[in-house]
């Protein structure tokens, strides 16, 4: 019999060490070295010959698809569920994730089978959310198991082409001495699962918790593991729900998937630019629409400055849906390249929505909402703003420009400041261009200066 040997394991990384120290030794992380039980693996030879094949001689074939009936879910995805792929979600406690997925085992096209499998809850629990949400329940099964050795030999004796594991941190393996939930045992329920995948052709949809900085709980190498990770993102006061798309091997990452929360589950946004604009009755100063591009189309946001006289020795600098220290550097090349300076005053910086700009397209725009508030100067609600701000000044272009003064049209907007770069080279039917080359140019532009 093999012996099982103590180690110490580290929850960020999953690296191993024999005994225990405050920074983990592969990845620096500190106090996250847990106790965990290995038994040393025995690997056994192949009896057939090994080589390696030419690329141009593998079989290759059409991804299969299989739509979950929520077409923002199918867009996330890249298109709808792919044969085989493994695909986390994860997010904060009741934002939705079990919903959705329920909503999607259910929607899925007729003679496909699904089976949904819960860890957390009991079966008359998974019911009675079905009847709430008005699920079709005619090709869903349900599971209550946590044992994943039990869940691989209920699939290969009625096999399914979709599995719903709720959730991942529920799941042990027999085979691991550890707890339900440690590193070692996510490691290896996650491992199984992925290799029941791609054996036979199931899909398997996993929960993911997360921890109290916003990752999925355990070791990284569980995102790296699957296909696809995705992320619910919502303000804490806010019906409205974000599903992000941060990694996916079959389909765009940063792809964004819109949904609201109601009594009856999860509803898709037909008109997502709408959750991001305010229209305010009459023009306020310190409110600019900006473009930005997230996944595959882009979405028309409203950026909002407040500039209050400070009355500290240190002015505050607060950003909330754009990189806090991109903004004091675009402060700066505010103050160097277009002489408006904020130095003594509090800056304030807001996103509407909750949603995260991670792209640089709305420098301009957080530069002209500041200097509207500073000068309590209104920008028209029929402008829109974009480009990046380098720190000479210069406005430079960014990627698919023409594609966002045409959504810019669509919703109604009749005027843009754009990088010059941008300009298209025929006109757009219905708004006015204005190209810059730096910032004072956008200042005046929009009489700002």
């Amino acid at each position: 019999m093999s012996r099982e040997t103590v180690s110490y394991v580290c929850s960020e990384c999953g690296g191993h060490t024999l005994k225990w120290q405050g920074q983990c030794p592969s990845c620096g992380a500190w106090n996250t070295l847990v106790v965990g039980v290995s038994a040393p693996v025995k690997h056994s030879g192949y009896a057939a010959e090994i080589k390696g094949l030419r690329l141009a001689d593998v079989e290759h074939a059409e991804v299969e698809r299989a739509s979950t009936g929520i077409a923002e879910f199918d867009r996330v995805l890249g298109g709808g569920l792919v044969t085989g792929s493994v695909v986390l979600i994860g997010g904060d406690p009741g934002i939705g994730k079990s919903t959705l997925l329920l909503q999607a085992a259910g929607g899925q096209p007729e003679g496909r089978s699904v089976l949904y499998v819960t860890g957390e809850e009991s079966l008359q629990q998974i019911a009675m959310r079905a009847k709430r949400l008005k699920v079709d329940v005619g090709n869903l099964n349900v599971l209550a198991e946590t044992c994943v050795e039990h869940l691989i030999q209920v699939v290969n004796r009625e096999p399914v082409n979709c599995v719903v594991v709720d959730s991942i941190q529920t799941m042990y393996s027999e085979e691991i001495a550890s707890a339900p939930g440690s590193v070692t045992q996510l490691r290896e329920s996650a491992s199984q699962l992925v290799r029941l995948a791609k054996t036979t052709g199931t899909t398997i949809l996993l929960v993911g918790h997360v921890t109290k900085e916003g990752n999925i709980a355990g070791p990284r190498v569980l995102e790296h593991m699957v296909d696809a990770v995705l992320y619910f993102e919502s303000e804490s006061d806010s019906r409205f729900r974000i599903l992000r798309a941060i990694k996916n091997r079959f389909g765009a990452a940063n792809e964004l998937g819109i949904f609201a929360m109601t009594e009856t589950g999860m509803r898709e946004v037909k008109n997502p630019s709408a959750i991001f604009l305010s229209r305010h009755p009459d023009p306020v100063a310190g409110s600019v629409v900006t473009v930005s591009r997230e996944g595959s189309r882009p979405l028309l946001i409203e950026v909002q400055a407040l500039a209050d006289q400070s009355g500290a020795g240190s002015p505050r600098r607060l950003a909330l849906g754009l990189d806090q220290n991109r903004i004091s550097m675009l402060l700066a090349t505010l103050n160097r390249h277009a002489g408006v300076s904020a130095y003594d005053h509090d800056v304030f910086l807001n996103v509407v929505g909750g949603v995260r700009i991670s792209e640089t397209s709305a420098d301009l725009a957080a530069l002209l909402a500041v200097v509207s508030s500073l000068r309590d100067k209104p920008v028209s609600q029929s402008t829109v703003v974009f480009g990046e701000v380098g720190l000479a000044g210069e406005i430079r272009p960014v990627s698919y420009g023409e594609e966002r003064l045409r959504e810019a049209v669509k919703r109604g907007f009749d005027y843009a400041v754009v990088p010059r770069a941008n300009m298209p080279k025929e006109a757009i039917k219905g708004i006015k261009l204005v190209g810059v080359d730096y910032l004072r140019g956008a200042l005046e532009a929009l009489e700002l200066a």
